[in-house]
């Protein structure tokens, strides 16, 4: 990977306001790489110098009762940190926390599905294994135990394991499950006004593959005209029944989530990221786990006005989470925040970035 070493001066606008403005969500995963908290979705073990600059966190948020004021946010940084450009070409996606409504029981209105995680999944993730395809991160055991690849999004639709019980809630349909599980995450709310939250449990570990992408190549889309709303019109309108082109578009995309249930938060708290904590709208990042760790901060650039960012004027980010399709030392994905709002934010996302790593300094 292609580092440029350079100094705070070469980050494009930056300020003691985003140093400030992103403490309270680097303190949040200060704490938990302080205490060895186990993360949701492994990730490269931070680094003694990351240990070191989170126990001063820590240290100065005891001290200055968790909010330091700019000027020592900003110095904390440059204390204990040095800026890398990253030299591969940055490119920026958004992601967010839908909200749907959701029933207990299957109906009409309520047909698809939300799983849990099935017993016999098995992570393959970092495992040698003669023989293995290592594109596939999930296995199962046959009845003649061996080892076999995890069923495909399509086979799990199709019967290959029992989802009516491991249904956890029941949705709209295909394509409303579909866009959850590319989230991660959802709130959902019942017809009697309760509410739960779904969380990320693991997936098949099949390869991901975009169906945006794959409905602007086949030309159902234009590209200028790609938006989360008409994606999920244009699969409906394409047909989710057996042999209809809508669910063979989705079955294209093999990787398959599971879910757990959690209550609903009592607040405006984000939803739970790779890393096990929850996330801050507009200031969690996710990324690539094979190549980096969990609380590293991240300075990026690019032309996003409705994020207060340009390419003049950066903006500060902490790594929290991960995804299946966020694969590269500069390609990330910002989260919008939960609901409807957020959810317009993040499909307008699709950027081009100038991207630097803050990297933790040497421990003497």
């Amino acid at each position: 990977m292609c580092l440029e070493h350079v100094g705070f001066d070469r980050l494009p606008g930056w300020n003691a306001r985003e140093a400030r403005s992103v403490w309270p969500a680097f303190v949040r995963s200060a704490k938990a790489i302080e205490e060895g908290r186990a993360s949701l979705r492994g990730a490269v073990e931070p680094s003694p110098a990351l240990k070191a600059a989170c126990r001063a966190a820590l240290a100065l948020s005891d001290k200055t009762g968790d909010s330091p004021n700019f000027d020592d946010a900003a110095a904390f940084f440059q204390e204990w940190f040095s800026p890398a450009r990253i030299c591969a070409a940055g490119f920026l996606t958004g992601y967010y926390e839908p909200e749907t409504l959701g029933s207990r029981i299957p109906s009409p209105d309520f047909a698809a599905p939300a799983l849990a995680r099935p017993d016999d999944l098995i992570d393959m993730r970092g495992t040698e294994t003669p023989g293995w395809d290592r594109r596939i991160q999930g296995a199962r055991t046959s009845p003649d135990g061996r080892l076999q690849p995890y069923p495909t999004r399509a086979e799990i639709e199709d019967g290959a394991i029992d989802g009516a019980s491991r249904a956890l809630v029941w949705l709209r349909d295909a394509v409303e499950l579909f866009l959850i599980q590319v989230q991660g995450s959802a709130r959902v709310t019942f017809p009697d006004g309760a509410r739960c939250r779904l969380i990320y449990d693991g997936r098949n570990g099949r390869p991901y593959t975009s169906v945006g992408r794959i409905l602007i190549e086949a030309g159902y889309i234009p590209a200028d005209e790609m938006s989360l709303a008409r994606l999920k019109a244009c699969l409906r309108d394409l047909g989710l029944g057996s042999g209809e082109a809508g669910r063979a578009i989705m079955h294209c995309n093999e990787s398959y989530v599971f879910f757990r249930l959690a209550p609903a938060p009592a607040t405006d708290e984000g939803p739970i990221g790779g890393q096990g904590l929850p996330l801050t709208p507009r200031r969690s990042l996710a990324v690539d786990r094979d190549i980096w760790s969990y609380g590293l901060p991240f300075w990026i650039g690019a032309d996003l006005p409705a994020l207060g960012m340009t390419p003049r004027t950066g903006r500060l980010w902490i790594a929290q989470d991960t995804g299946s399709a966020i694969v590269g030392p500069a390609r990330f994905d910002m989260f919008a925040g939960t609901g409807e709002a957020a959810g317009a934010l993040a499909g307008d996302i699709r950027h081009g970035a100038e991207c630097f790593v803050l990297l933790p300094r040497a421990v003497s």
